[in-house]
């Protein structure tokens, strides 16, 4: 099969690779008609060479048509369409039967003190082969796989995978007040699927992003839109009667604008031997902070932030006066995608398209395609906001 492939720092290609196969009784195997380049995977295209071996096939937003099963298979049949979970969890232990299906302890990556292994990511959530690709092996069959219609297309579904679930995390972590104001941070796919879950719900949206493209397309949501500046929280306070929204969700995370000292740092560890580099991430590894600061300076006394952006700093500097003084409550974590489906299915099923999944992408092209795809969409061009990739 064909499969996009890491080979370096910004270097990814499409080669010929072994088909997966399956190796225990509950996998399944997926053809994939469909495939997503997450926010997520531009930090593994930039920082994370480190934990990823030359070869590894990246990609964790993915659906398609079940082309094998294992013995142990009774939720889904060959033939069937269905969405992968980007995380893989068991559903019966401690953790999934509590809703966290990021930190299930079946498949929990000990090595590295890691929640539950992902697909396409890396040594510190398993190395698990990732989904842009032709075919893909799904461990846990009947619990990561979930069944849908055969009539909508591809793009009602496919953002089940991820970010649509990731977003609506987001907002239900950020325990907005009835009749609140929420302000989202970052207008990539998850923060436009969060401004747009916030004005489903019922609240005020106010979302800061420096790319006019992605303004706009927030706009047509009825959220009230920012540019990124220095003055930003001022004028967010200006719009929210002095004191600042009741909750934020930072959906940008650690490659955030405007912290050069970290910038300078991460790309520094990049060039170390990946021995040391590793060990580096692991202890005093840092992120850019510009945006949960923006969020620490924005949000009311009292309020709530939602991180749903990646962090993987170790040795981070919070302003921990501010936030107790402020008496911020600060809540974050990988999506648990299954908790999240029976909300998700009937609004993506819904012919209205409450949430918009249909005004989302702004890129279709073959899976030949995806490393110029890759470069366009880290460095925002060509008003690329959401890749889909066509096996």
């Amino acid at each position: 099969m064909r499969a996009l492939t890491w080979q370096g720092k910004r270097d990814v290609s499409v080669e010929t690779v072994p088909d997966p196969v399956i190796i225990d009784p509950t996998d399944a195997v997926v053809r994939i008609t469909s495939t997503a380049i997450c926010g997520s995977d531009l930090h593994l295209y930039e920082l994370f060479g480190p934990f990823i071996d030359k070869g590894d096939i990246l990609g964790h937003e993915s659906m398609g048509i079940v082309e094998a099963v294992g013995e142990s298979v009774t939720g889904v049949t060959v033939g069937q369409r269905v969405v992968v979970t980007f995380n893989i969890a068991c559903g019966e232990c401690f953790m999934c039967s509590r809703g966290l299906q990021s930190q299930c302890e079946t498949t929990q990556v000990r090595e590295y003190g890691s929640g539950a292994s992902l697909f396409g990511y890396t040594k510190l959530y398993g190395q698990v082969p990732g989904g842009q690709a032709g075919l893909l092996r799904v461990p846990l069959a009947d619990y990561n796989l979930i069944p849908v219609g055969a009539e909508l297309p591809d793009e009602r579904y496919l953002f089940l995978s991820d970010i649509l679930p990731t977003a609506w995390q987001a907002v239900k972590y950020a325990d907005v007040p009835e009749g609140g104001t929420l302000v989202v941070l970052g207008l990539g796919p998850v923060g436009q699927f969060a401004a747009r879950v916030g004005r489903f719900l019922g609240f005020e949206v106010i979302a800061v992003d420096p790319v006019p493209e992605r303004r706009a397309m927030a706009e047509r949501h009825g959220v009230t839109t920012l540019d990124y500046s220095n003055g930003v929280a001022a004028e967010i306070k200006k719009l929210t009667f002095g004191r600042g929204p009741d909750s934020v969700v930072d959906a940008v995370g650690m490659e955030a604008h405007g912290d050069s000292i970290a910038a300078f740092a991460q790309q520094a560890v990049g060039v170390l031997p990946d021995p040391i580099a590793r060990k580096a991430m692991e202890t005093v590894g840092l992120d850019r902070l510009a945006a949960v600061h923006l969020a620490i300076d924005a949000v009311r006394r009292g309020g709530t932030i939602s991180l749903s952006g990646v962090y993987a700093g170790e040795a981070d500097i919070m302003p921990m006066k501010t936030m107790f003084d402020k008496q911020i409550k600060l809540v974050m974590g990988q999506c648990n995608v299954k908790r999240w489906i029976d909300d998700l299915i009937p609004l993506v099923e819904d012919p209205a398209d409450p949430l918009g999944v249909m005004d989302l992408v702004t890129h279709t092209v073959p899976l030949e395609e995806a490393p110029e795809m890759y470069r366009i969409f880290q460095k925002k061009l060509d008003g690329c906001i959401k890749v889909v990739l066509k096996p």
